[in-house]
């Protein structure tokens, strides 16, 4: 048999292979079976401490913002809008043409973010984007009819939510909250 000329019979791109993968493939274990693999430590009886984040407020806020979302959640997914696609339908609602910096300020939310929330809140017909007619590099926004009557139908539900959180937490401590929170709306 002659020797093969180097670069005979190769494609570009090719790579030389190494003398010693043939055989290391040919040597692999079997792979592990489920009944192979150790069992998972069992749940504990009693549930986790939380060790210093109990006393932390930020952990405890944290904590009652996830059931909040939770439950505002489910009383939007009839509408099939989140909470933040409600929150930016009251804001362009409490101020017509609004432009959509201002809202992502406001809110705290991405320009990037807000620029697809607004999108899709367009494609259904819930908003109507416009550029400003003080400085075209910036566009304004306006709920269409459809996305007024959608918000006057979402209102209960988010009524709703918070008296479960009232019920939840009782009445005294839902309007101390309410108060005690009222400082966070200032900052923008």
């Amino acid at each position: 048999m002659e020797p093969k000329k180097a670069g005979v019979g190769k494609r570009p791109g090719d790579r030389p292979r190494r003398a010693g993968r043939a055989a290391k493939s040919s040597r692999q274990q079997p792979r592990a079976t489920q009944a192979d693999k150790p069992a998972l430590a069992k749940p504990a009886a009693s549930p986790l401490a939380l060790g210093d984040l109990s006393q932390l407020l930020g952990y405890s806020l944290r904590r009652a913002q996830l059931w909040v979302f939770r439950e505002f959640g489910r009383q939007l997914s009839a509408f099939d809008i989140s909470p933040a696609q409600f929150s930016v339908l009251c804001v362009i609602d409490a101020n017509p043409g609004v432009n959509q910096l201002a809202i992502a300020q406001l809110l705290s939310i991405e320009r990037a973010g807000l620029g697809r929330l607004v999108d899709h809140l367009e494609g259904r017909g819930l908003v109507r984007r416009t550029a400003s007619a003080i400085n075209r590099r910036y566009y304004v926004l306006y709920l269409t009819d459809e996305g007024t009557a959608l918000l006057g139908r979402i209102r209960p539900a988010a009524a709703e939510s918070d008296k479960r959180l009232a019920a939840k937490i009782g009445p005294h401590a839902y309007r101390e909250l309410r108060r005690a929170l009222s400082v966070f709306l200032q900052e923008t």
